[in-house]
């Protein structure tokens, strides 16, 4: 199996189901950025065309490489997953190319503030994906210095990333340094407070924050048109800045995009909302069952959109990589399959009376009966296996 064939893979639908794709309101899927077509063909794009005029052949195969191992590296925490090595993983599946495309177009003196799915945003920023695997097995709260990457730990709740990155902006305007921030959320944190909070503070304060918006478009099992009566990237009018809809699964458009909005932000033009309009190809994690809400049909004409494959047939038609090169990589990709195996299958299980400390500063008498029933009922399996 090539490493691009994982995009295929499409869960059953059990027999007797019935469900019918989701109906789109009028006017939800506007004109949007699109420097490469899902045919794999350069378009023009007289706004954009400038941030990646001077791209070469060798950074265009470096975001092949990108997408092609962060998938791999998502695929082998699915199955571990699935093998109990892990307690839970968010696939990316899908949104490779918005992840690559914006991480790219980031700065080292940028900091970025993710949720919990962006694995290919920490792949740019160089954490390394044993990391991310420590924290989903339980034995780490995230594994990295977040000052060391300028990549902030992974966000559990659900758009207050969104407050935390405005609020660094508007210190890094106050320093006066001429760094941005990069804030990611999915279509279904759009909905929270927090989000609309960020939005209104980095307005007023003309924060230098760039919120990136990956549209999958579930929210676990809510579709985007349940949500919004108008796109998301409209929404930024009502605040006072710009947003942009952009292709979410072309990588040079993400990155085009990514990098006009950033060096906005530098320049103390205040902050921009990008809407990377994408599919989640898998399910919302592994708790999830994508087919009890979502139709087959969808997702196949979303699996003609690849972002992989649209840019290895770019690369080919433009004779910018030849079969040495993806042979190499699928090699590589095999070797990273190895070590993520081989790195979380040697890691501790996780303390299972961890969670009981720093719940309280000063310790609580009912943590402490918790913590006295659950060792009872730990204890409770080694005396079944004793015979008791």
């Amino acid at each position: 199996m090539t490493v691009e064939s994982t995009a295929a893979r499409k869960p059953r639908r059990s027999a007797g189901t019935k469900r019918t794709a989701a109906k789109k309101p009028p006017g939800a899927q506007p004109e949007l950025v699109q420097l490469l077509t899902p045919e794999g063909k350069r378009v023009k794009n007289g706004e954009y065309d400038a941030y990646v005029a001077d791209i070469t052949p060798e950074e265009l195969r470096g975001l092949y490489r990108d997408m092609v191992l962060t998938r791999r590296f998502d695929a082998e925490a699915t199955s571990l997953q699935r093998q109990g090595e892990l307690g839970l993983w968010a696939s990316l599946l899908g949104q490779e190319a918005a992840q690559i495309g914006s991480g790219r177009a980031t700065r080292e003196d940028d900091y970025v503030f993710p949720t919990y799915r962006e694995h290919g945003v920490a792949w740019c920023r160089g954490v390394d994906p044993a990391n991310l695997l420590g924290m989903f097995r339980g034995v780490n709260n995230g594994g990295w210095d977040p000052n060391s990457n300028n990549f902030h730990l992974y966000t559990i709740v659900i758009g207050s990333q969104t407050l935390h990155a405005t609020g660094y902006a508007m210190g890094v305007a106050k320093d006066g340094a001429d760094s941005a921030v990069i804030a990611y959320f999915g279509d279904g944190a759009s909905s929270q407070g927090d989000v609309a909070e960020s939005f209104t503070f980095s307005a007023v304060y003309n924060a230098p924050v760039v919120f990136f918006c990956q549209n999958n478009q579930w929210a676990i099992s809510e579709p985007t048109e349940r949500q919004t009566r108008v796109p998301l990237y409209q929404r930024a009018q009502g605040y006072g800045f710009p947003g942009v809809r952009v292709d979410g699964n072309d990588v040079l458009a993400c990155l085009a995009v990514t990098k006009w909005a950033l060096e906005r932000a530098r320049r103390g033009e205040g902050p921009t909302l990008v809407e990377a309009y994408t599919y989640r190809m898998g399910a919302h994690t592994t708790s999830d069952d994508p087919t009890k809400y979502r139709a087959d049909e969808e997702r196949e004409a979303w699996e003609a959109k690849d972002p992989i494959q649209r840019l290895r047939t770019y690369l080919e038609a433009s004779n910018h990589a030849d079969e040495g090169f993806f042979a190499e990589l699928e090699a590589e990709s095999e070797a990273l399959g190895r070590r993520v195996r081989e790195v979380v299958r040697a890691m501790p299980d996780p303390d299972h009376f961890a969670i009981f400390e720093n719940v309280y500063a000063d310790g609580h008498a009912l943590v402490d009966e918790e913590r006295a029933q659950f060792a009872a009922y730990q204890a409770s399996f080694a005396d079944e296996g004793e015979g008791k």
